[in-house]
Order: C-alpha cells, then sequence, then structure tokens
C-alpha cells in the first residue's frame, strides 16, 4: 500500500497543469504536488499514475514517491479562486500526492545530456504502458540535484478508458516519433525481461479502492491486460 498522509495546508494552485494540481503540505511535514480526484481526468489519471509509476519505481527508473493523500476540503478555505475551491470540494477523501522538489528544473536537453542506457530504459518503460506524455512538447521530466525525475504518468494505460476495446489493443505497438529521449536511446535496456506478472500484480495491489468501482474485477483486469502485453515485447518495444 501507499504511505498515506494527511492534508493539513493547501498553499497554491499549479496552473501549467491541465487538471489544476495544487501543492499540499501534510501531516507529516512533507510537501507534495497532489492530483484530485474530482479534476476533469477523474481517477483513471491517478490509477494510471500509481501503477505506472510504482511500476517505474520498482524497475530502478528515477520517480518521486508518491502517497495517499486525504483531503477535508476546509483545508482549502482561504483560496480565493472559485474554480479551485471547487474542484477541493469534489477532491473530498483520497487524492495522489508526488513528492514536491523545490529547485526542480525542466528536462532541457542541451542542458543535460541523458545516460545512454537510462534514456534507452525510460523509452522501454514508456512503450510498455504507453505513455503519449514523453515528448518534445510536453517531455514531463525534471532535473533535480542533478538527476532526472519522470512525473506525471496519468495519460498512460490509455486502455482502461475503454474496457471493451481493451484486449484487442494489448498488443498495439508503441510510436516513438516524437520522444524526447529517442536520439539518446542508444544504450541497453532490460525493462522487458522484469515485466513479470508478479512484479504487476504488486502494483496494482497498491492502488486505492476509493478510485476503482470494483475493485477485485478491476485489479483482475489491469493485471490481465499488462501481463499479456508484457508476455509479448517484441510488439511494443522500439
Amino acid at each position: 500500500m501507499l504511505r498515506q498522509v494527511v492534508a493539513t495546508r493547501y498553499v497554491t494552485p499549479l496552473r501549467e497543469g491541465g487538471s489544476l494540481p495544487g501543492i499540499v503540505e501534510a501531516d507529516d511535514l512533507g510537501t507534495y504536488v497532489v492530483k484530485f480526484r474530482g479534476a476533469g481526468q477523474g481517477p483513471k489519471a491517478l490509477v494510471a499514475e500509481v501503477i505506472a509509476g510504482e511500476l517505474a519505481r520498482r524497475l530502478e527508473l528515477p520517480v518521486p514517491d508518491l502517497v495517499v493523500v486525504d483531503l477535508d476540503p476546509v483545508v482549502a478555505r482561504a483560496e480565493p479562486d472559485e474554480e479551485v475551491q471547487a474542484l477541493i470540494k469534489a477532491s473530498a477523501g483520497v487524492n495522489l500526492g508526488m513528492d514536491f522538489l523545490p529547485g526542480a528544473l525542466g528536462y532541457d536537453p542541451a542542458a543535460h545530456p541523458v545516460d545512454a542506457d537510462l534514456a534507452a530504459r525510460v523509452l522501454a518503460f514508456d512503450a510498455f504502458v504507453e505513455n503519449a506524455d514523453r515528448s518534445w512538447r510536453n517531455p514531463n521530466l525534471l532535473v533535480w540535484h542533478g538527476r532526472l525525475r519522470l512525473i506525471d504518468h496519468g495519460a498512460t494505460l490509455y486502455f482502461h478508458h475503454n474496457w471493451a476495446r481493451a484486449e484487442a489493443v494489448v498488443h498495439r505497438p508503441y510510436r516513438t516519433d516524437d520522444h524526447v529521449l529517442l536520439p539518446y536511446a542508444t544504450g541497453q535496456s532490460d525493462i522487458a525481461e522484469r515485466l513479470t506478472p508478479r512484479l504487476i500484480d504488486e502494483v496494482v495491489a497498491m492502488v486505492p479502492e476509493a478510485w476503482l468501482d470494483d475493485p477485485e474485477a478491476e485489479r483482475a483486469a489491469y493485471v490481465a491486460h499488462l501481463s499479456a502485453r508484457a508476455a509479448r515485447p517484441e510488439a511494443w518495444m522500439p
């Protein structure tokens, strides 16, 4: 299970995010970028964040820590923006927090060269989870203390937006044309061989039940789909 914290103060919205995430302080004295269950993308984006983010962590890719944030809307009572107030009220309960990285810089390929093996592993990971958000326009990469960090995986696993069609696209290839790390991904990747059903089951089990309509059935569906995809890496590996 993900570690759970309680929100104690809503600091400020991050308006560059389409889902209007916000910076929140919690009772563990930590500060988190919180994605809210009441945002337009809905709970499925949070499910994707957990599965992809925790899968990346177990594959030894650099991702910020994730937590479950228990939110009482009263923490945002001083926020003057009506849109933010409505979002917070719609998000009472369990939300997703990502460790806030103060001073982190947006990834600039000219200023921050990436190791060839790391680039190859990130590309393979993104191919497996079908990440549409690692392009030159929107790399969703940060550099913190000189190290790369992978963030924002809410747009992965988009098969779960249409379960009726999910089986038909389980081996869908991944388009790499726009991937920001493609020019540097000349190294070796062990991602495909490490994607075991046991690993997939472990990360799917971390999704909070509050974000699922039928937790047992949906967890089984995620595990089945991702395990079937992992079994045929030749279909999606770049």
